[in-house]
C-alpha cells in the first residue's frame, strides 16, 4: 500500500503542462510479446516506456515512478489482476488509464467505466489505433490553456486544474466525465449525436453501441446534483446541454 502523501503527489503532477516527447507510459501485460508490440509503436512516437509484467510489479513501478502520464493495464494477469491494480491507483491519482481484455464481455466494458477507465480496447486491436488513442487522451490532459475557464449557469470548469464547480462547491470527476462536462459546456445549446460526442471526446470511431455515451451520462448527471437537468436528452439522437436559468 502506498504512503497516502505520495499519492496526492503523483496526482499533483499530473495537472500540469508536459512535453509529449517525454511522457511516460506504463505497459502492463504478462505477455511480453504483446509489451513489446505496443512499447515499439509507442517508442516510435518518441514516448518513455515503462513495463510490468504482472499487476503487483505494475503497482510497485507507478509508486516508485511519480511522473507516469498514462497506464495501459490489461486485464488478465498474474498475482494481482488489471480490476484490482485499477482500484488501486483510482484510491491516489486519475492518470488515464486503457483496459485491455481479451473478451469482449458487456459487464467487464461497464465495470471498467465504473472504476473511473478512460478506454476499454479489446484484442486483438491495432497498435497504431493504441497509439492514437494515447495521443489523444494526453493532448486532452497536459496541453491546455492554463488560464482557461468555462462557465455555464451555476457550472464553472477549470480545465488546467481539471476542477469542476458546481454552486460553488468542488465536484470529483473522472477523467472522461470530465471531458464529457466541458465538452456540453462548450457547445451549449446544440443538439449533439451519440456518434458526434463519441468522435469528439473519445476521439475515434467507435464500433459499438450508445452504451458508452449513456453509462457516463448517467453518472454525470448522478455527480452534478440537481444541475443534472442541463443536459437533455434528444430521443433517438443525442443529447443538448442547456442552461435555463
Amino acid at each position: 500500500m502506498p504512503p497516502e502523501g505520495r499519492g496526492r503527489r503523483v496526482f499533483r503532477l499530473r495537472q500540469g503542462r508536459m512535453n509529449m516527447d517525454t511522457l511516460k507510459v506504463l505497459v502492463v501485460d504478462d505477455e511480453s510479446r504483446m509489451r513489446k508490440l505496443v512499447r515499439d509503436f509507442l517508442v516510435k512516437k518518441e514516448f518513455e516506456v515503462l513495463e510490468a509484467g504482472d499487476g503487483a510489479e505494475a503497482i510497485d513501478i507507478f509508486f516508485r515512478q511519480n511522473d507516469i502520464a498514462l497506464v495501459i493495464l490489461d486485464v488478465m494477469m498474474p498475482n494481482m489482476d488489471g480490476w484490482q491494480v485499477c482500484r488501486e491507483i483510482r484510491k491516489y491519482s486519475k492518470v488515464p488509464i486503457i483496459m485491455l481484455t481479451a473478451k469482449s464481455d458487456e459487464r467487464d466494458e461497464l465495470l471498467g467505466f465504473e472504476l473511473g477507465v478512460d478506454e476499454y480496447i479489446t484484442k486483438p486491436f491495432s497498435p497504431k489505433i493504441l497509439v492514437a488513442r494515447v495521443e489523444a487522451i494526453l493532448r486532452r490532459t497536459n496541453v491546455m490553456n492554463a488560464d482557461e475557464i468555462l462557465k455555464a449557469g451555476a457550472i464553472e470548469i477549470n480545465r488546467a486544474a481539471h476542477q469542476v464547480l458546481i454552486d460553488g462547491k468542488n465536484v470529483d470527476l473522472s477523467y472522461k466525465e470530465f471531458e464529457l462536462l466541458t465538452y456540453f459546456v462548450e457547445n451549449l445549446g446544440l443538439a449533439l449525436s451519440r456518434e458526434k460526442i463519441l468522435n469528439s471526446v473519445w476521439n475515434y470511431d467507435y464500433f459499438g453501441d450508445a452504451r458508452t455515451i449513456d453509462t457516463h451520462v448517467k453518472k454525470l448527471r448522478s455527480k452534478m446534483g440537481a444541475r443534472g437537468e442541463y443536459i437533455k436528452t434528444i430521443w433517438g439522437m443525442g443529447y443538448k446541454f442547456e442552461v435555463d436559468e
